[in-house]
């Protein structure tokens, strides 16, 4: 069930329900903000400073010299997707059957991928993208001792931390290491581009959220069609109409990415219908970004519906249905470009459903559950990993996970992007994870002169009413420290002086030597040709 109690994780009781329902109805600060539709990578836009030419990390290194054009799409299935009514234990069909009695698919109704696993035939487009070796299964994928919490969950798949709350996800380490000066010299393309989920950790950094979000494709599509989020134009002429249109202007210009979005989809066609479902509907738009060349490296999409506790069955088809049918016609227009062999797919879920079904023709929140991938960079089909036992359940009644889904990650960034290993553990917090055979083929990165690349430490720190930036100096170098607001504007110069290696602290009130209204600003340092930013409270 959706609580952090796992002892309570049965939905059988009206108390349990209740609560069920209470954390479906419990959201976040970052949720909200997001919600309001203005919340995207480049929403605080604070000048137009020429970006450097330097490279002040490994990760920027590694990638100044790469040719690799791979575009990454993840498929989030929110709510867990019921892994065994996905990929169907065919050598185990009898007791996968009497575990689900009523929600189980018929043996004879089922594609064989294998003699092993099958697919339900309303699937058929899935079997079209296996036969074409476009499609792999990563087996049991997971984490060590499941929350079982949707939001918990989704925030630990997005961070890569299960012990404690980490509050940055996998790809905003990733971009915040390679855009340090990400609030005063944006690039030239959204980082990431996000469609739905909502509060979601995954592109967060620490001070920064690094995708371009919308909280569905219809607010996508109008961006895409009219290089806005809101209509400007049809607001009523009245006082109300006048504060609609500050409001809705407000947020147009707060979404920095707009007009690129605009022209890449202008510049390309869907070349194939996709139909009607809610993922054919984000993917269709996103293969027009990709077409039109916006540049994106990675997209998250969002299918919703999968917390299926009742009446599983019909809501289950409409979604795999709809993953089928919209991944087929996704590859199939990537390909009338010659684009498809550049875009991987992958599916995330923050947890499988329960082996057995439950009294209302569900299945309760539950742990391993398959990772999907699509594409040609795959060179071909195949089953990865060791399919759990279903017979063998840990202390929730719940399959035991074969793969870390962390694993999933560390090869996508080696063998997909093509990172150096040890680019990938900072990134991953700093661990070391397997690398899985996924069929790609490339050389991963490096730079022989990491070790010479200075990195500079820098952090707000407050104490009372006093506000410093705490500097760690790797080497002796001038440095150059300016304070802007939110709109870009230069308030004045905090130090322009030579540092030695250490700890330094400057007290921004005392330094700046003019009144400061308390809020948010920017700082900016600046050492050897290289820039950092990052947001600063006064108080």
């Amino acid at each position: 069930m959706c609580t952090h109690d796992k002892n309570t994780h049965k939905l059988g009781t009206t108390a349990n329900k209740e609560a069920h329902a209470k954390e479906h109805a419990t959201w976040n600060r970052r949720s909200f903000i997001q919600a309001l539709g203005l919340a995207g990578a480049g929403s605080i836009m604070v000048g137009h400073a020429a970006v450097t030419a330097s490279q002040p990390s490994p990760l920027s290194v590694a990638l100044a010299n790469s040719e690799n054009d791979n575009i990454l799409v993840i498929v989030r299935l929110k709510g867990g997707n019921d892994g065994l009514n996905t990929i169907v234990p065919i050598y185990d069909y009898d007791n996968y059957a009497n575990l689900r009695p009523t929600i189980k698919h018929e043996e004879s109704s089922l594609i064989n991928l294998n003699a092993d696993f099958g697919v339900p035939n309303y699937m058929s487009e899935i079997e079209a993208l296996w036969g074409d070796g476009k499609m792999k299964v990563v087996h049991g994928v997971g984490y060590d001792n499941q929350n079982l919490s949707h939001f918990t969950s989704s925030d630990i798949w997005a961070s890569t931390q299960p012990n404690g709350f980490e509050p940055t996800g996998w790809w905003g380490r990733y971009f915040e290491d390679l855009y340090p000066d990400y609030l005063i010299s944006p690039p030239d393309v959204p980082p990431a581009v996000q469609i739905g989920s909502i509060g979601n950790l995954i592109f967060e950094g620490v001070d920064n959220n690094y995708a371009f979000s919308v909280a569905n494709p219809e607010q996508l599509a109008n961006v895409a069609e009219n290089g806005t989020i809101h209509d400007v134009l049809d607001i009523p002429d009245c006082v109300y109409g006048d504060k609609l249109l500050f409001m809705r202007s407000t947020a147009n210009t707060t979404f920095l990415y707009s007009q690129v979005i605009h022209d890449a989809y202008l510049a390309a066609n869907n070349s194939v219908e996709y139909g009607t479902g809610d993922l054919a509907e984000q993917l269709s738009i996103v293969a027009r970004m990709i077409k039109g060349g916006l540049g994106t490296k990675v997209y998250m999409v969002t299918l919703d519906g999968f917390d299926n506790h009742a009446n599983q069955a019909l809501n289950h088809q409409v979604l795999l249905e709809d993953i089928s049918n919209s991944m087929k016609n996704f590859y199939d227009d990537l390909a009338a470009n010659g684009m498809d062999n550049e875009v991987l797919s992958m599916t995330i879920s923050e947890f499988g459903r329960r082996p057995y079904e439950n009294g209302s023709n569900g299945t309760d929140h539950g742990a391993a559950s398959p990772v999907l991938l699509f594409g040609s960079g795959l060179q071909g089909n195949g089953f990865v990993g060791e399919h759990p036992d279903i017979n063998i359940w840990d202390s929730n009644d719940n399959l035991i996970p074969s793969t870390d889904f962390r694993d999933v990650y560390a090869t996508v960034l080696t063998d997909w992007f093509c990172l150096d290993p040890s680019i990938v553990d900072g990134i991953l917090l700093n661990q070391q994870y397997e690398n899985l055979n996924l069929g790609f083929s490339c050389n991963p990165l490096g730079a022989s002169d990491f070790d010479a690349i200075t990195r500079l430490q820098h952090v707000p720190i407050y104490k009372g009413s006093q506000t410093s930036i705490e500097i760690t100096m790797p080497v002796t170098a001038n440095v150059d420290i300016r304070l802007y607001d939110l709109m870009g504007k230069e308030i004045g110069v905090l130090a322009n002086e030579i540092l030695f290696p250490g700890k330094h602290s400057i007290d921004v009130k005392s330094k700046i030597k003019t009144r400061l209204s308390y809020g948010q600003y920017i700082y900016r340092i600046g050492m050897g040709g290289q820039f950092y930013s990052k947001s600063i409270i006064i108080r």
